[in-house]
């Protein structure tokens, strides 16, 4: 009987040691997740500028779709809040991707494909994402004073 209770006072003394640990490393997974799923933004934003031509007329303009994909599940920290934001640089404004996890201060990580040749440009002001799942966009290449992909969120 003492075994027993000694065995789950070190098992319980044991998992309350590790969960400072587990917190730490699920909240830097799911950092990292958010991080590549605003580069998989960033290489459509360039593959679209890259491979099309921009027009004046939205309907006429090439598009693609991409789905963002907040991580979920045991190994992911809860997410707050997701969005894709217009942020000012020295070069001018950005569009970014920002986000929060477990009530911890808002991270921020640019959208800036370097070779597209093209402005990005967030349709209606910030896009709010599901926090949990899947979120869809839209962008579209089309002439505002020179190629810019607009991003807008579908349904």
């Amino acid at each position: 009987m003492i075994r027993v209770v000694l065995t789950v006072l070190v098992a319980v003394a044991l998992l309350a040691a590790a969960t400072p640990a587990l917190t730490d490393a699920r909240a830097a997974t799911t950092a990292e997740r958010l991080d590549s799923e605003s580069d998989r933004i960033e290489r459509a934003v360039g593959e679209i500028a890259a491979g099309s031509v921009s027009v004046e007329d939205p309907a006429l303009a090439a598009r693609t779709t991409v789905t963002v994909r907040a991580p979920t599940g045991f190994a992911a920290a809860p997410v707050d809040r997701v969005a894709l934001v217009e942020t000012e640089n020295a070069e001018g404004d950005e569009v970014a991707l920002r986000y929060q996890i477990g009530g911890e201060a808002a991270r921020t990580v640019s959208i800036a494909p370097v070779a597209a040749g093209a402005t990005v440009d967030v349709d209606g002001g910030a896009i709010e994402l599901r926090p949990a799942g899947e979120s869809r966009l839209a962008l579209r290449l089309v002439d505002d004073d020179g190629p810019t992909v607009r991003i807008a969120r579908l349904g």
